[in-house]
């Protein structure tokens, strides 16, 4: 008998849920008729007000109306260590947001990411509102279409907001010549931003190589634009993923640290918020050798081999009934694909490899 789907979701609620000192919540922000936004917001205990960073998504493919509510866990406990209030806006179309995901026409990156930064814009207006927030510390950070997004809205220069963090920022368009539409988008914002910026790229983005980045880069600067480059080289499979990866703490967290500390704001830890669990590393087997998977057959080993070619981050799950399943980016993967595996499981599913590391201790 499989386990019943309530069983499989009360455990998946159970492995991703975040310390109470996280002080976790979804709001609908209403940003115009007939539109709210998704927006999960964390926050130490108290009643602030708090400086505030502002993390904005990527975009997953499929339809933007079916991905996951981003949390990005791993960031976001680093941030509340530090006494920040952090919160992850959906931008229109995307998971529980209303209103339409609207790409700009043609292969116009600038105005997409502009069209994208409206929405964050009128968040980060509700935010500096509330009480909890200190309306004029303010830092925006972005991942993948979200670092798009950051620079764009930084661009417009939004009251209270000091500074800017891009990780592998931009937007892939194969349909059009879209790396020189890249490039002439950050020219643009470059030209219209006062705000110092930190930038983080690897040298495996299977979205962005190198030389496309330090042209985006070089285009920025000559514009105008103030952005120190954090050029990592290398992170896994995919260095794309390093910013929801725990792994990618070590690259991340002290450059961030220097960076917060020139805009004048807290950068060390004040807040006792534990890591997000993930069992060590072991000498079972090396990470590529399929072989030495156990309890699955043929089409495990096929699975698991479709697994080793995906990014970070990621986790593989079996049981010893032989079920498996697996799952990565987004948020907690971990989580993801235990729930994957107890699907087809009569029997308890296990890590057995998590990022680059293999977990299983048998």
């Amino acid at each position: 008998m499989l386990l019943p789907a309530a069983a499989v979701v009360a455990h998946v609620e159970a492995l991703a849920q975040t310390s109470p000192l996280m002080n976790e919540q979804v709001v609908m922000v209403k940003v115009g008729f007939g539109v709210s936004l998704q927006t999960t917001i964390f926050k130490p205990d108290g009643d602030g007000p708090f400086p505030l960073v502002v993390i904005n998504h990527g975009k997953a493919p499929g339809a933007p109306v079916h991905q996951e509510r981003a949390r990005f866990l791993v960031a976001s406990r680093e941030f509340v260590r530090r006494g920040y209030v952090v919160a992850l806006p959906m931008r229109r179309g995307f998971a529980g947001s209303g209103g339409t995901y609207i790409a700009a026409a043609g292969c116009n990156i600038a105005a997409n990411g502009e069209l994208q930064a409206e929405s964050v814009l009128a968040v980060i207006k509700w935010l500096r509102e509330q009480p909890f927030v200190d309306p004029d510390r303010i830092v925006v950070v972005g991942q993948s279409h979200g670092g798009l997004t950051t620079m764009a809205l930084g661009a417009m220069n939004p009251p209270g907001v000091r500074g800017l963090v891009n990780f592998a920022g931009g937007l892939r368009d194969t349909g059009c010549f879209w790396e020189s539409a890249l490039s002439q988008a950050f020219r643009s914002y470059g030209g219209g931003t006062r705000l110092p910026s930190l930038w983080f790229y690897g040298d495996n983005d299977s979205y962005f190589s190198r030389p496309v980045w330090t042209d985006m880069h070089e285009r920025y600067t000559a514009a105008g634009g103030k952005a120190s480059l954090v050029a990592y080289g290398t992170f896994g499979t995919d260095s794309h993923g390093m910013f929801a990866s725990q792994r990618g703490v070590a690259i991340w967290v002290p450059e961030v640290e220097k960076f917060l500390e020139s805009l004048g704001l807290p950068s060390q830890p004040t807040v006792g918020v534990s890591a997000v669990p993930r069992p060590p590393r072991t000498d079972f087997a090396k990470l590529d050798d399929v072989d030495a998977v156990p309890h699955v057959r043929e089409a495990g080993k096929k699975g698991y081999t479709d697994f080793l070619k995906r990014g970070l981050p990621r986790a593989f799950a079996l049981s010893a009934t032989g079920a498996w399943g697996w799952a990565n980016e987004g948020d907690d993967p971990v989580a993801r694909a235990l729930a994957n595996c107890a699907r087809n499981s009569k029997e308890p599913c296990r890590l057995y490899a998590v990022d680059d590391d293999v977990v299983w201790a048998p």
